[in-house]
């Protein structure tokens, strides 16, 4: 029996933080997965509002847009010289070459969307920008149609080879990269052969994350792998899975909504 003014013993009170911290130490877990949650959410509507920006510039402008460079501010970046990149430029040349079509990042200024730094990087729900990447197919006078001006109708019009060449792989396991236009997937392990493009996130390890087997073949900043046309999606994994740790977020563009789009928009044929 509590007696009128008679206050809780310490042993009352360790009893009560005791309970307090065990219900505590039981709710923030699961309020971090909610976060992270939530974050994943809104980072996967950022990357499917993306592609829908990239299907509305290639409806207004007959091609996609080249990715941004480090250095360009949010602003599509292109090479001086179709044979051999040369200098960067921003005001796209008539030949449509990217200066780094496998390890850029959203061109956020040229397509006018947010949210982005103070680089004009578009940003993922972590703050982290979100990457993209373009097919480098051309044909042997060095148009690259899929980002030259019109370029994709010319080559819808006249049937003109290469198709659209990106790779997305369900592992890095027997992924090739003897050269950045030859990655391959391992036999059966494709997720698609023909991607005009790709956009992804580096997810929440972003910064201390990107190192292992399947992470690295999204470029990134911790990897050594040199950029190519090959990337890496699957179902998060944690560091002691067979490939390692894998939280990236990756979607791509097929060249079938591509052509569809602009069917539909009278752009094609």
């Amino acid at each position: 029996m509590l007696w009128p003014g008679r206050g809780f013993t310490l042993v009352e009170m360790a009893v009560v933080l005791m309970v307090v911290g065990l219900l505590l130490s039981g709710l923030i877990p699961t309020i971090s997965s909610q976060v992270e949650q939530r974050r994943t959410n809104e980072t996967r509507k950022t990357l499917k509002e993306t592609k829908d920006a990239l299907l509305g510039f290639a409806v207004a402008n007959g091609r996609l847009p080249c990715p941004a460079s480090a250095t360009s501010n949010g602003v599509e970046s292109f090479c001086s010289g179709s044979g051999s990149c040369g200098a960067e430029v921003l005001v796209p040349p008539t030949h449509g070459r990217c200066f780094n079509p496998y390890d850029g990042f959203v061109p956020s200024v040229t397509l006018g969307i947010d949210p982005v730094n103070n680089q004009g990087q578009l940003l993922d729900a972590w703050g982290n920008p979100v990457r993209y990447a373009i097919t480098n197919t051309k044909d042997t006078s060095n148009n690259f149609y899929f980002t030259a001006t019109d370029g994709i109708k010319t080559r819808w019009n006249s049937g003109i080879s290469p198709n659209p060449d990106l790779r997305v792989c369900s592992t890095s396991t027997g992924l090739t990269t003897a050269t950045p236009g030859s990655a391959d997937c391992a036999s059966g392990k494709a997720l698609t052969n023909n991607a005009v493009a790709v956009i992804y996130s580096l997810g929440k390890n972003s910064a201390t994350g990107g190192a292992s087997d399947d992470e690295a073949h999204n470029p990134n900043p911790q990897t050594a792998i040199t950029a190519d046309r090959a990337f890496v999606f699957h179902e998060p994994a944690q560091s002691g899975a067979t490939n390692g740790e894998f939280d990236d977020i990756v979607i791509w563009l097929s060249p079938n909504i591509l052509y569809n789009r602009m069917v539909t928009a009278g752009k094609l044929p």
